[in-house]
């Protein structure tokens, strides 16, 4: 099990102990983190955010996270800034783990996604202009290779009512797997199955068959 967690979130009020409970129930942690760079994060995200996300990093690595245990995974989540494909994510991986390592943070993988085109960053480049020529280059750069590796053919997305997406991306759209199945109606009804069920796909999809190709784990191409 994974939890896409927001690093300033763990020292919130009231959310103290959240970490802890991630830990003891052994779920691997992805979380954001736009760049090494205090300058460049709080410029992003908002002033402090940098350093509110390594008190985060720190109280993860205090509960064995970022050391290697398969059952308490660290991984990072890199996206580009603007409209274009993220940089090859191995030597971006090493760069980070340099810097952050250098401000004893630790971590196991940097992953590199692409920014899909929907929800605030599509509003974003809608305003402007730029909209259509991000949906071009995501299409022109579509590559058949990664298309057996998309985390829609592997993993589920499901939300806090238990409702199932074929991922987080169409979560946020209300792209409910085909059926609409929620996890506990499954779980009760051993009659009910989503295996051969079609994959709902919309033009953002691309945005994971591109270039390198996307996914909760990072580029599916060397």
């Amino acid at each position: 099990m994974i939890d896409r967690c927001n690093l300033t979130i763990l020292t919130e009020p009231g959310q103290e102990t959240l970490a802890r409970f991630l830990a003891d129930q052994r779920v691997g942690v992805i979380a954001s983190l736009p760049c090494y760079s205090a300058a460049n994060v709080d410029q992003q995200r908002g002033d402090g955010v940098f350093e509110r996300s390594l008190e985060g990093l720190r109280m993860l690595n205090a509960l064995g996270y970022g050391s290697g245990d398969p059952e308490r995974t660290l991984d990072l989540v890199f996206n580009p800034q603007g409209p274009s494909l993220p940089p090859p994510q191995a030597q971006l991986e090493a760069d980070y783990k340099r810097e952050l390592g250098s401000l004893g943070i630790r971590f196991d993988r940097l992953l590199t996604l692409a920014n899909m085109p929907i929800q605030r960053f599509s509003r974003q480049l809608e305003l402007q202009g730029r909209l259509a020529d991000y949906q071009r280059l995501l299409e022109e750069a579509h590559n058949p290779a990664n298309l057996p590796a998309v985390m829609c053919r592997q993993l589920l997305s499901v939300d806090w009512q238990g409702h199932l997406y074929d991922c987080d991306f169409n979560q946020q759209l209300g792209l409910s797997a085909q059926g609409g199945f929620a996890i506990c109606g499954i779980c009760y009804d051993n009659t009910m199955s989503i295996e051969g069920d079609p994959i709902r796909t919309e033009p953002h999809c691309f945005g994971c068959t591109a270039g390198a190709g996307s996914s909760c784990g990072g580029a599916l191409q060397d």
